[in-house]
């Protein structure tokens, strides 16, 4: 199949149509902008639906009303709208309804600007809303992954009957690359949806879909029941991508674009004898620790880079399990980390060129 060059906003919008999604629900922000408006225009040409919300709080709620009918439903936002969805992403993960969610990331805190960032990394693996509840979380490094991914986020949230999270920075939704739109994995073998509110017709009881356990003891279960998926996604999601491990005297953690930064950074340093490798988390959530078993004896240190004051350096602390000593570098802000700026960090800590 011809590859299409396509932004990365509008190839969103494109995957998600042809991963059956029939719903979308949003509100304008920058820089996920195109991405509504694409599919304004061409969800309605595959008999779908667009309709622009009056706030994010009301597209996260109809995309609850959507999900628990038992449609393919999306909405996407950047930072501060994520942070207004929070209260009904909570709600859609405690009335374990399947959706995704397309996060394109701009600098914060607050309004923030509209340059790309990686700081809500805490509120996408930490939950920004209320309770025990996770989401599974992909954060493409490039466009053709993110379409790739956009197949497997709606089939997992089928089968885990759970919000899916797309995590994007700015420079991922606004860039244009190359795409081809391959065949879907079949990675997930789905369902009928027997629990979605589709109307009786006089053959079953009504179904009622909620978040509201007033027994805490009954609500405690529901706890340990939701527990028991996000350990089977802990068991089966993990995804991540080791590159020029072999003998690396440090390891350096990044994800999306950043990566990429740091792969042509890594590149360099080997010209120069210094022998650096990388761990891609592909999942934030779940987080690859197992990735760090990979990890040679070679190594003497970790170092996260990243696109926020370091909010993935705990995650790299954990899976570094006392190992290694974990550094950072980063850019805040809508400032970008460059390759110059990896090498000089890096040449800090193994002590120079040799």
């Amino acid at each position: 199949m011809a590859k299409v060059l396509m932004k990365g906003n509008e190839a969103i919008g494109a995957a998600a149509i042809k991963a059956g999604c029939k719903y979308f629900f949003g509100y304008p922000i920058t820089p996920q902008n195109e991405l509504p408006e694409y599919m304004s225009r061409e969800l309605p040409k595959n008999d779908g639906v667009f309709l622009q919300a009056e706030s994010e709080v009301s597209a996260i709620n109809m995309v609850y009303g959507a999900a628990g009918a038992g449609a393919r439903v999306m909405t996407s936002s950047s930072s501060p709208g994520i942070a207004l969805k929070q209260e009904g992403i909570t709600y859609i993960a405690g009335a374990e309804l399947p959706c995704v969610i397309v996060n394109i990331v701009r600098g914060g805190p607050g309004l923030g600007g509209i340059q790309p960032a990686q700081s809500d990394y805490n509120q996408v693996t930490r939950g920004g809303g209320n309770g025990d509840y996770k989401l599974l979380v992909f954060a493409p490094a490039n466009l053709q992954e993110m379409v790739d991914l956009m197949q497997d986020a709606f089939d997992a949230a089928d089968y885990y009957r759970n919000p899916v999270m797309m995590v994007g920075d700015g420079m991922i939704g606004q860039m244009m690359e190359p795409i081809e739109f391959k065949s879907p994995s079949k990675r997930y073998e789905l369902k009928d949806k027997p629990w979605a509110t589709t109307g009786t017709k006089g053959q079953r009881k009504p179904n009622i879909i909620n978040s509201l356990a007033l027994d805490p003891a009954e609500l405690e279960k529901h706890n340990e029941r939701l527990q028991v998926k996000y350990n089977e996604m802990k068991e089966k999601e993990v995804r991540y991508e080791v590159y020029n491990m072999e003998n690396a005297e440090i390891v350096l953690v990044a994800y999306g674009t950043t990566s990429r930064i740091v792969k042509n950074a890594i590149n360099e340093l080997k010209e120069q004898n210094i022998n650096v490798g990388l761990i891609r988390p592909i999942t934030l959530w779940p987080f690859p620790e197992k990735a760090f078993d990979e990890i040679p004896t070679t190594c003497k240190s970790l170092m996260s880079v990243e696109m926020s004051m370091g909010q993935m350096v705990d995650d790299v602390k954990i899976a570094s399990n006392g190992r290694w000593p974990v550094h950072f570098y980063g850019r805040s802000g809508g400032m970008v980390p460059t390759p110059e700026g990896v090498i000089e960090k890096v040449k800090e800590l193994v002590g120079g060129a040799k």
